[in-house]
């Protein structure tokens, strides 16, 4: 293991105002998109649309990595260059799904746990020959009465952590994602509390198996209301509480931290990255790892149709180059309505 070319790659991903394009749903939930426009989710649609996504002329300035799913990392641009190629030699660098998903975890009702460590160390071999230079994996946190438990988060962080080694002997830098739902009615204080509680075991979890903080990138959910809470935190709230949780919980020697987003709109979650790059300065680089809130406009622009290619294109610069002004605090609203 380098751990200093895993640093660089991982600041490379999210330093200078980029982020990270998260392209890396699975074939059912690509499938739902599609259905949500119209279109069919054939081999050669979902291969298009992602083509769209990654020759986007210009997005390279502000992204530094894209997040491929097994299909597309096997992939290729129609003028036959593989997707890994075509991103890495844009400097957008490529990385890889690696997670079967989250499962229901046995004796637990309500409550999740990640799949998918059996064969791992294999299949990163084969992706890293396939030219993928970081990898995701995700867990997932569901609030509700009396959930989490402590065992849930104690399981996921292990699975997290044994992942991330893996990750790191194969010299490919681990996004380590535990994410808190924002499904439920819960409060803005109860999310930071359960934040709080994933992050303490993830990295206690991530020093036990010895992965070195330096070669990962973090991307945690904001500390934020649920969908369905009677009373929904504002922005500047958002921003003030993710910051003091992630300060008092996350490593300095993280060298970034790339938030999802979540179940927000694309520009809330511009808004909130923006206003927390603005207090002040931090010990790690603060970025995005958006799916959604980078293509939901995309997607709707193209609709599934040849001749709105270019239109989904813009759509995707636009909300690439708004959330590196965020990265950078220098996002205003205001720009929604003539960015370019």
């Amino acid at each position: 293991m380098n751990v200093k070319e895993l640093n660089a790659v991982a600041k490379a991903m999210v330093g200078k105002g980029k982020g990270i394009l998260a392209a890396d749903e699975s074939s059912p939930t690509i499938k739902k998109r599609f259905d949500g426009i119209g279109a069919a989710s054939t081999e050669e649609n979902r291969r298009r649309y992602r083509e769209m996504l990654f020759t986007a002329k210009g997005a390279e300035a502000y992204i530094g990595g894209v997040i491929l799913y097994d299909e597309t990392i096997r992939q290729s641009t129609s003028k036959g260059v593989p997707f890994p190629k075509y991103l890495n030699d844009l400097g957008m660098i490529a990385g890889i799904k690696v997670d079967t998903g989250a499962k229901a975890l046995a004796g637990f009702p309500g409550e999740l746990i990640t799949e998918g460590l059996d064969g791992l160390r294999d299949r990163l071999k084969e992706y890293y020959g396939m030219g993928a230079r970081f990898a995701k994996w995700r867990a997932v946190i569901n609030i509700g009465k009396d959930i989490p438990s402590e065992f849930c988060l104690r399981a996921n962080a292990h699975a997290l952590a044994r992942y991330a080694a893996l990750c790191q002997e194969a010299q490919i830098v681990p996004i380590v994602e535990p994410e808190v739902i924002m499904d439920g009615d819960h409060s803005i204080g109860r999310c930071e509390e359960v934040t709080a509680a994933a992050l303490d075991a993830v990295f206690a979890e991530l020093q036990a198996h010895r992965v070195a903080l330096e070669g990962i990138v973090l991307k945690p959910n904001m500390v934020i209301s649920a969908t369905k809470a009677p009373k929904r935190a504002g922005p500047e709230e958002v921003a003030k509480a993710t910051l003091r949780c992630l300060k008092a919980h996350v490593p300095a020697e993280v060298p970034g931290i790339a938030f999802l987003s979540g179940g927000q709109t694309a520009e809330e979650a511009t808004l909130h990255l923006s206003l927390m790059n603005r207090m002040g300065k931090l010990p790690w680089e603060l970025s995005f790892s958006y799916g959604r809130a980078l293509q939901a406009p995309a997607l709707e622009a193209w609709h599934g149709k040849e001749g709105q290619f270019a239109a989904g294109q813009k759509a995707l610069y636009k909300r690439a180059k708004l959330n590196s002004l965020a990265h950078l605090g220098k996002y205003e609203s205001a720009m929604e309505a003539d960015a370019a």
